[in-house]
């Protein structure tokens, strides 16, 4: 038996888990609900296109659930600014307090099992790719843009956009800020408040530091 308070919440989330639903998946596949979203989402925009496997099945992607004892998931908010693209490859769980921006021609995509916790943020204006079983902690923040150009005496941009990947099996930790042009391998850790700039990075390896390098290869890591 469903316990009555999760039963009230997904009661609750029912209105906007339709809406999305409906506004993004052909109906064959947005009958079946693959997308919960929970009624503490803000739609800030909902608009671009929404990619989720052919198979799919009700709530194998959540936004906006999950606990968290650090939050107070009552009124923390996530929020859903979409106009780009964003591709979920399989299960998915983006928990409160998630905060999505995806600008126009911008594609963010989710490798299969993919886990933020809680209170992290993407923003993506070119192009953002997760492998399969990422987990994200509380407070990351990533990004493939600075946001504001530097430009020179010539005019030309002198920091353009940087795609962003984040390869299978990679723990990033609390409080990291993963930036533009950032390319980590799989099964690597990004330990807590390390700022990863832009680079390739070897896979089994620890990242810490800011900014942050490699202090330990040959690991991996399990939840």
């Amino acid at each position: 038996m469903i316990p009555l308070g999760k039963a009230w919440l997904m009661f609750r989330s029912l209105p906007k888990t339709l809406r999305f639903n409906l506004t993004y998946l052909p109906l064959a596949q947005a009958l079946w609900l693959p997308v919960l979203v929970c009624h503490r989402v803000h739609f800030d925009c909902l608009r671009g296109t929404v990619r989720v496997p052919p198979a799919c099945r009700t709530g194998m992607i959540r936004l906006g659930f999950g606990e968290v004892g650090l939050f107070d998931r009552e009124r923390l908010r996530s929020v859903w600014r979409v106009e780009g693209e964003v591709v979920f490859q399989g299960s998915a769980s983006l928990g409160h307090g998630t905060k999505l921006s995806v600008d126009s021609g911008a594609v963010l995509t989710f490798g299969d099992r993919f886990v933020i916790t809680a209170e992290s943020a993407i923003s993506c204006r070119k192009a953002i790719t997760f492998g399969e079983d990422v987990l994200v902690s509380w407070d990351v923040q990533v990004m493939d843009s600075d946001w504001h150009s530097v430009i020179n005496e010539d005019g030309a941009v002198l920091n353009p956009d940087s795609e962003v990947y984040v390869g299978d099996h990679v723990w990033i930790g609390s409080r990291v800020l993963l930036m533009k042009g950032a390319r980590i391998a799989k099964d690597s850790i990004v330990a807590a408040g390390s700022v990863v700039t832009d680079g390739t990075y070897d896979a089994n390896v620890i990242l810490a530091g800011v900014p942050a390098r490699p202090i330990r290869h040959g690991v991996t890591w399990k939840a």
